[in-house]
Order: C-alpha cells, then structure tokens, then sequence
C-alpha cells in the first residue's frame, strides 16, 4: 500500500510575490575578502568625490550582477539593477548610476 499524500501536505509554499520568488530562485552571492579602505585624497572639488562614489557603487552592483547570471547591458533592466543593490545592501542607485552599471557590463 502507499501513502497518499494531500496537497497541503507539502513542505515548501508558493512564494506570493515577485520578491520572494526572486528572493528564492536566484543564486547566492559569492563573498570575497574586503579590501582595507584608504583616505580619499584632500583638496578635490566636490564632483570629483561624487564621481568617484558613483564609480566605485557601479562597480560593486555590476560585480553583484554578474554574479547572479546577468552578463549582458541588455539584460540589465533598472528593476533588475536596483534589486541587486538592495540584496548587496546599497541604496538604491539613480538613473545616472543605472547607466553606468549598464556601461561597464559587455
């Protein structure tokens, strides 16, 4: 004889929403050593220091992206950058940023 199992029954659920089931299905992130952190040189003007944090934040989500399956500035859709920021833990990048990620992706 064999049991016959009813469909509550089941270990996993359903995920409910786009998150969860992203959240679900797409793979974990490698963790890599970090780097030790050096002053930012003194004395530059203020767009120099944008620029640069807006650099060093694309390189990071393009990492995370490319990680997770994305090789392509095609498939980098804006949803799909700022999704990865958030799971990396960044805040969520601008459009600006969005087209740098996308520029440094091949």
């Amino acid at each position: 004889m064999t049991a016959v199992r009813s469909r509550t029954s089941r270990s996993h659920s359903r995920p409910t929403t786009r998150a969860q089931y992203q959240q679900q299905h797409l793979p974990k992130m490698s963790t890599l050593p970090v780097l030790p952190k050096k002053p930012l040189p003194a004395g530059l003007p203020r767009e120099w220091y944008e620029t640069h944090n807006r650099r060093l934040k694309a390189m990071r989500i393009a990492i995370a992206l490319l990680d997770t399956g994305v090789y392509t500035a095609a498939q980098a859709r804006n949803r799909t950058i700022r999704t990865t920021a958030q799971r990396i833990g960044v805040h969520p990048p601008s459009l600006t940023t969005c087209r740098l990620v996308r520029s440094l992706l091949p």
